[in-house]
């Protein structure tokens, strides 16, 4: 178990944490902006592990599989519980998810063909805006520009959702043969 992997392992267990810290606000008003200092740890161990396993040779088929999964999970749930307070419309969530599982489920028929797909270049940009939306949408400023900020950030995140999805599957097309 090396270091990048054991990151990956800490992202996937400060999901609950931060999942409950936003909703249950233990901590009153201020439990959103622990709850964004979690996610923003999170996704910075994201950034790390791949940084990490690339610099000193330690990639692993455990990271190649888990890191995405991981990734999905913390966005997947942010938005799942974004959705829940009324700050994402549940369509726009329905959509980044339904992708997540296509692809996904695109990996695992590449793994039982002996394909490992890397993440997209569009994958990683999608990530990173939807990353930034879940921030802004957790901190929920409630100021105009605040909002018009959110906004772009939520449609970015989807127009990009799409086009990291047909770029994936029109990359990896032959995988389905």
């Amino acid at each position: 178990m090396n270091l990048p992997n054991k990151l990956t392992i800490l992202r996937v267990l400060m999901i609950p944490i931060f999942i409950f810290v936003l909703l249950a606000e233990p901590f009153g008003e201020i439990s959103k902006w622990i709850a964004v200092a979690i996610f923003i740890i999170a996704s910075l161990t994201d950034f790390l592990d791949g940084h990490i396993a690339r610099k000193y040779n330690l990639v692993t088929n455990f990271g190649k599989f888990m890191d995405p999964l991981a990734d999905k999970l913390l966005v997947c749930s942010a938005m799942i519980a974004l959705v829940g307070m009324n700050r994402l419309a549940s369509w726009i969530a329905i959509i980044i998810i339904v992708r997540e599982f296509i692809i996904s489920g695109f990996r695992l028929i590449a793994s039982d063909n002996g394909v490992v797909i890397a993440a997209s270049y569009w994958g990683k940009f999608k990530t990173n805006f939807q990353m930034f939306m879940i921030i802004m949408l957790i901190i929920d400023l409630g100021t105009g520009t605040a909002v018009l900020i959110e906004n772009i950030l939520v449609y970015i995140s989807l127009v990009l959702t799409i086009i990291s999805l047909l770029d994936y599957l029109l990359k990896n097309k032959n995988v389905l043969k």
